[in-house]
């Protein structure tokens, strides 16, 4: 009997396209605590292979499946060229299914929420205000001949006064700070295979610091990825809008 296997995540890497059908790379994590006297499972990368069709329902496209969560259900294959299916384990989809971003979701809802609350209590303060003026109309005329000239701040110090927004604090060395999306990454780096535990120490440092350890490398005008791709992986992982880079030039 087929075995079944069911992934959710993002893809770790671009589209592919074939003839038929697309692919794309995924990746798990183990179970961050193994059996006594077992070692400690690490990360597993998988190739997904979808059919066009199948692919096209879902509404997806070669910018959104890197940052989408998705579920995929399928079946384990070995009869894959290598050079086609670069993770560890390749996987023939059966269905794929774009899953709700709760986090978004829970936003839209507080935020919503927050909207109605300040409407219901703008509406009061100025029912208030219509019932306060019309007990104290004459002191309201009188104080408003002269409030022009009491409480007026200049726009220019307003502004000054205003604190400057503190930058992220990026890793040494950085040149530049780009957005993670302009990024492309060769298919020669989607072949290789970082360490796994030296990926997961490039996390922790992240987790402890907010930033990446060193900045990736780059081309200027192309954006191609020149050096650092265990670092783009933990980006994406840590789902970072914008990474430090130097340019290829520079290193």
């Amino acid at each position: 009997m087929p075995h079944k296997m069911t992934l959710t995540g993002s893809a770790t890497g671009p589209l592919r396209e074939y003839d038929r059908y697309v692919a794309f790379d995924m990746r798990e994590k183990g179970s961050p605590s193994a059996p006594k006297g077992l070692k400690k499972s690490t990360f597993i990368s998988y190739t997904v292979f979808v059919a066009k069709k199948a692919f096209n329902k879902t509404g997806l496209t070669k910018k959104s499946i890197m940052h989408e969560k998705i579920l995929v259900q399928g079946e384990p294959t070995l009869d894959i060229p290598i050079d086609e299916c670069p993770g560890e384990i390749g996987i023939i989809c059966f269905q794929i299914t774009v899953l709700p971003n709760k986090n978004d979701k829970e936003v839209n809802e507080s935020k919503d929420k927050k909207e109605a609350k300040q409407e219901a209590s703008k509406a009061q303060q100025e029912v208030a205000a219509t019932k306060q003026e019309e007990k104290q109309e004459p002191v309201a005329k009188e104080i408003k001949t002269v409030q022009p000239e009491v409480n007026e701040t200049p726009i220019q110090e307003k502004k000054a006064a205003q604190p400057k927004k503190q930058q992220p604090i990026q890793p040494k060395g950085t040149k530049d700070v780009v957005s993670f999306e302009d990024i492309i990454v060769p298919e020669a780096f989607l072949k290789t295979r970082p360490n796994p535990a030296k990926t997961e120490e490039v996390i922790e440092f992240v987790k402890r610091t907010g930033h990446l350890d060193k900045p990736l490398t780059i081309e200027k005008e192309s954006k191609i990825l020149k050096d650092g791709y265990r670092r783009y992986i933990v980006a994406k992982t840590m789902k970072m809008d914008n990474v430090p880079v130097v340019y290829d030039y520079q290193k």
